[in-house]
């Protein structure tokens, strides 16, 4: 899709989508990341160090919230910036034998600015998880057509 500075405008919605999570899906991201830290695969370690159970690795919830920006954008070269601060973890229970997914992250986004001279247009993504922001100020910037 080729997106036109000319056919966007400021709080205007780019879509949603909700992305569920398993255990198996943090064991596949542990290891096409290289971080294999027991917090997120572990229930017993991550409760030993006072979390509420296994987590969902940060880097895998903040890009699994800009897929839809890439999405959206048809090419995930044109996003030129994102960032986000975190806030919640995600906690992924284990439904291990059963059809249920251990997380439900829900993610919308909305156009928060447009700049004509750099034709760039930024993304304001709200992502939450139980109920809870888990992503704070996640902004993507797109490079237009």
């Amino acid at each position: 899709m080729s997106l036109s500075i000319h056919e966007l405008s400021a709080g205007q919605e780019i879509g949603s989508r909700t992305i569920e999570v398993t255990r198996t899906d943090l064991v596949k991201y542990a290891g096409a990341s290289g971080d294999f830290n027991p917090i997120h695969w572990n229930e017993a370690f991550a409760t030993s160090v006072e979390l509420p159970g296994v987590i969902a690795h940060g880097m895998f919830t903040m890009g699994s919230a800009v897929q839809l920006v890439t999405d959206w954008a048809g090419d995930p070269a044109a996003v030129v910036d994102f960032q986000t601060r975190f806030t919640k973890p995600v906690l992924v229970t284990d439904t291990t034998g059963t059809p249920d997914v251990g997380a439900t992250i829900e993610v919308s986004g909305i156009i928060g600015k447009l700049d004509a001279e750099a034709n760039t247009a930024r993304v304001d993504l709200t992502v939450t998880a139980a109920g809870q922001k888990v992503l704070m100020k996640a902004q993507a910037v797109v490079k237009l057509a």
